[in-house]
């Protein structure tokens, strides 16, 4: 089999995104790991395999990618959502709750707002 070029990566970058809207996380996973292992430093293509551990449910694993990008991008809203919502469908809602406040403080988007209660008692 020839060697990766960054042109394959690429394609295999938006392979596994078409793979990941068709409902074929697996798939998804499966074409990134080729391109994170060659440039492991991708927070896209970390962020897209996150997507696809979570539409896969294997929660630990979205978990690890989620947080891998937020060490890497502190200020990415999207991440922070997206890992309150793995540690919410892993059974540690008040974990998430800080993830989703600092989503929604990143970025205002009504679904953001929404799933950090701020005008919950207690919340």
């Amino acid at each position: 089999m020839p060697e990766p070029t960054p042109e394959t990566h690429v394609i295999d970058f938006r392979t596994a995104e078409r793979l990941l809207d068709a409902r074929d996380p697996r798939g998804a996973v499966k074409l990134l790991d080729s391109v994170i292992s060659s440039h492991p430093g991708n927070t896209a293509a970390r962020l897209l395999r996150a997507r696809a551990y979570f539409a896969s449910a294997q929660l630990r694993r979205a978990e690890g990618e989620f947080r891998h990008v937020l060490e890497r991008e502190p200020d990415n809203a999207f991440a922070h959502f997206a890992l309150g919502r793995t540690l919410v469908r892993a059974g540690r809602a008040g974990e998430a709750l800080r993830y989703f406040r600092l989503a929604a403080a990143l970025d205002p988007r009504p679904d953001f707002v929404a799933a950090a209660r701020f005008g919950e008692v207690g919340g």
